[in-house]
């Protein structure tokens, strides 16, 4: 019978863990599967059940969210060699343009910066700047080290690929006299006071708490934002995708598409400057 354990569920954490997932990957594959076993409660895995499962996430989740549950399902099966279980993803249209309640403007980005500043929490003044300048992900800045701000580049490791990530000589600048203020021998530079590397929620509340004082809509504000700002000026400066897509990280250009998406109103601007219309 082809019922899903917790033996089980640890043998493809395992074998996650041998394939050099990333631990977020893993937590991310294993969660899922579990909320399966525990919603099939004890029955038999069969294809009718898990189109039946499929149907209820799509009741409550967005596209999106059911698609990442039904690939960790099928890592899960394939692993288990259950490939008749298999199920397909929604076909979700490409999204062409950006959310105005959630793009960061870059004069809502000078508010926040202000507000810290105003608040004086240098560190996340400093560590604010650090994301949007470079483009890393929150989980990346571990690797701004004391040495990666001397030599002015970081060499960043992340699911499996190296990096090398260049860091503006104005931000270097900035970093080292916040190293020398906060007596920064080596290791991260942003870190918590017991030392400990800044964890994701961390650094999630300290942002949520600017917002009031910014105005900025709490919506907008968490750490990928910063990213996709990067990416946005980059690319509205540069317009080289490509090159972008290395710099981020991205193994395909058609997830940095997304990062560089304008909203409606910019699109509509952009088409109404055509001149193709006559009164």
């Amino acid at each position: 019978m082809r019922k899903i354990t917790n033996e089980l569920i640890l043998n493809f954490k395992n074998y996650l863990i041998e394939e050099e997932k990333s631990k977020n990957t893993c937590d991310k594959y294993i969660r899922d599967v579990t909320f399966f076993m525990a919603w099939l409660y004890g029955r038999e895995v069969t294809k009718i059940l898990t189109l039946e499962y499929k149907k209820e996430l799509c009741e409550k989740y967005a596209p999106a969210s059911v698609n990442a549950a039904i690939s960790s399902l099928n890592s899960f099966f394939c692993f288990m060699e259950w490939h008749d279980i298999r199920i397909k993803a929604l076909k979700i249209q490409r999204q062409i343009f950006s959310s105005k309640d959630k793009e960061l403007t870059k004069a809502e980005y000078e508010r926040l910066l202000t507000a810290a500043k105003d608040k004086k929490n240098q560190r996340l003044y400093y560590l604010i700047q650090t994301i949007a300048s470079t483009g890393i992900r929150v989980s990346e800045l571990r690797y701004i080290t004391t040495s990666a701000v001397h030599s002015g580049q970081a060499v960043i490791n992340c699911k499996g690929k190296m990096r090398i990530v260049i860091l503006p000589k104005k931000l270097c600048k900035m970093l080292k006299g916040y190293i020398r203020e906060n007596n920064i021998k080596n290791g991260s530079v942003f870190v918590s006071r017991t030392g400990k590397s800044l964890d994701r929620s961390h650094i999630w509340k300290m942002l949520k708490a600017l917002c009031e004082t910014a105005g900025v809509s709490k919506d907008k504000v968490y750490p990928h934002n910063f990213r996709h700002l990067f990416a946005r000026t980059y690319y509205s400066l540069q317009k080289d995708i490509v090159r972008l897509a290395d710099i981020l990280g991205h193994s395909s250009v058609n997830t940095t598409r997304i990062y560089t998406m304008s909203t409606y109103e910019v699109h509509r601007k952009q088409i109404q400057r055509l001149g193709l219309l006559r009164c």
